[in-house]
Formats: structure tokens, C-alpha cells, sequence
């Protein structure tokens, strides 16, 4: 039956291809790649927002990360009051404070 087919053999397995210690040394290097492009930023900016939130006072001007500007009238442990209008005021998570602006950034709008 095998004149029209011929038959298929499996071939010998291959060498490995540089052994253990390639292996760690790029399992280490995909490790180092993760911390310098992913972790290690994010820390960073994680850092500057919680100083940026950790920083803010009454009278403070601020730009939410909805896209409200407003003037903070109140600061407690987790929540401020912003007023974005003349007798207008919202509550909100410090958490969502995307910036402090510069004082009268929001006269000059």
C-alpha cells in the first residue's frame, strides 16, 4: 500500500537551544523589560498624584478628571467641595482631581 504514499517518519528530536542558563537569562531579561517599560512609571506617576492630592487646600484651583474647573471651598480626609459656579458647589473624591491649576486660570477662561 505504499507505492502511491510514502510513508512519514518522525525525525530526531532537536538540540536544545543553548541550554539552562539562556533560559534564566531571558526569563531575567522579559523581567527587566516589564519593570523599566511598565511598573516603574506608573509608580511614578501613582507618586506625583498622591502628592498632587495629598497637597491641596481651600482656595486651591483644580481641573477634575471629568473636565470641571473649580475652586476648592471644602477638604476633608477622602471627599473636597468644589465650587464650579457662583453658589454652585459639588462633592467630590480627592481621587479625581486630575490637576492644580495656577491661581486665576479660571478668571482668565
Amino acid at each position: 500500500m505504499d507505492f502511491l504514499i510514502s510513508s512519514a517518519y518522525a525525525q530526531d528530536a532537536a538540540a536544545p537551544a543553548g541550554g539552562a542558563m539562556f533560559n534564566l537569562l531571558f526569563i531575567g531579561g522579559m523581567f527587566l523589560l516589564f519593570y523599566l517599560i511598565l511598573w516603574r512609571p506608573q509608580a511614578k506617576r501613582a507618586k506625583e498624584h498622591r502628592e498632587l492630592v495629598g497637597g491641596l487646600s481651600k482656595g486651591d484651583e483644580v481641573l477634575t478628571s471629568g473636565g470641571i474647573l473649580g475652586r476648592i471651598t471644602n477638604v476633608t480626609d477622602d471627599y473636597i467641595s468644589i465650587e464650579i459656579a457662583e453658589g454652585v458647589e459639588i462633592s467630590l473624591q480627592k481621587s479625581a482631581i486630575a490637576a492644580a491649576l495656577p491661581k486665576g486660570t479660571i478668571k482668565s477662561i
